[in-house]
């Protein structure tokens, strides 16, 4: 049996997505064990244990142990997947998770939810807005960060299939669901939603869909915008970079992270070997998030489908 069908327009976290495939994963792959610190139902891992309760280990509040003890089932020949919020998960366990899976590079896979302020009323000590920066510095470490439940699909499977240590990064809250389940996910390739030569958006996670309905907006006004859906940010698709930079008149990133060793510290990196281009941002500038509704705070931050139609209009103006 398959994972459950999602259609276009449902509202659907990626971590209720990211329980279902795992559970399905399980079913394909008897060498997947799946740990945990302590959060089983908030990331969904509880979907594994219910049906595989012996190959399900709930670490305790303990994310440094959990890394290492999914280093040592990686050792064991195990497919290890570590599960937990991602400010712990990057943040308390982040030695262990460079210098005892990445340096040796073990095939473990790591799974941080509740990122970003979408998080909400957790706060700044929950709200993960570094995570990205941190794990794309490790060698041999992956990251990716899917936009939707389908995306979380269809990603896990091509994952957990790649040799090596990789981090998906995974929302709190429910977003839209944007793909139909004919989308075919390939590590560091971006995808294009919609083409033009005016803006171009390049944007990952929560907040593609607040971008791909301000494009739509931005459309219905006779403007052309170009919006690349970029899911893994490492190995990051610098081909698209590129070819979006020499397309359109202005660039934007969007990201529900720091601006700063986020998708727009990897984007900027690729434009500034290939196609120098002024970058405008959206995301969190150099400040932490603060406690309030996942909703609020993305009206307030301007990371809601109008707060991003606003600062892409007034941007506009200023590039004209």
């Amino acid at each position: 049996m398959g994972a459950p069908a999602f259609t276009v327009g449902d509202m659907v976290a990626t971590r209720k997505a990211f329980g279902d495939a795992l559970s399905l994963a399980g079913e394909k792959s008897k060498n997947l064990v799946v740990l945990d610190a302590d959060v089983t139902n908030s990331v969904m891992t509880h979907v594994f244990g219910k049906k595989f309760p012996d190959r399900h280990f709930n670490m305790g509040i303990a994310e440094q142990d959990m890394v290492d003890t999914a280093a040592g089932f990686a050792l064991a020949g195990k497919l290890p997947v570590a599960c937990s919020f991602s400010i712990f998960l990057t943040g308390v366990a982040w030695q262990q998770i460079r210098n005892g899976i990445c340096y040796p590079n073990l095939n473990v896979k790591l799974v941080g939810s509740h990122a970003g302020i979408q998080t909400g009323e957790d706060g700044a000590t929950h709200q993960a807005l570094e995570d990205i920066a941190i794990m794309r510095t490790i060698p041999n470490m992956k990251v990716f960060c899917p936009a939707d439940a389908v995306e979380m699909k269809k990603m896990l499977p091509v994952v957990l299939g790649d040799y090596g240590p990789a981090y998906i990064r995974l929302s709190r809250q429910a977003v839209p669901v944007i793909y139909d389940d004919f989308y075919s996910f390939k590590i560091g390739k971006g995808d294009v939603l919609m083409d033009g030569d005016d803006i171009g958006i390049i944007a990952t996670g929560t907040l593609v869909s607040s971008c791909l309905a301000a494009a739509e907006k931005l459309k219905a006004s006779g403007m052309s915008v170009r919006l690349v859906n970029m899911s893994t940010i490492k190995p990051i698709d610098s081909i698209l970079i590129e070819e979006t930079a020499r397309k359109v008149k202005m660039l934007v990133t969007a990201e529900d992270h720091q601006v700063t060793g986020g998708l727009s510290g990897a984007v900027a990196e690729v434009l500034s070997q290939t196609f120098p281009k002024k970058l405008y941002k959206i995301g969190m500038h150099d400040r932490f998030g603060e406690s309030g509704k996942s909703a609020d705070l993305y009206k307030k931050y301007k990371f809601d489908a109008e707060g991003v139609f606003e600062q892409l209009i007034n941007w506009w103006k200023d590039a004209r």
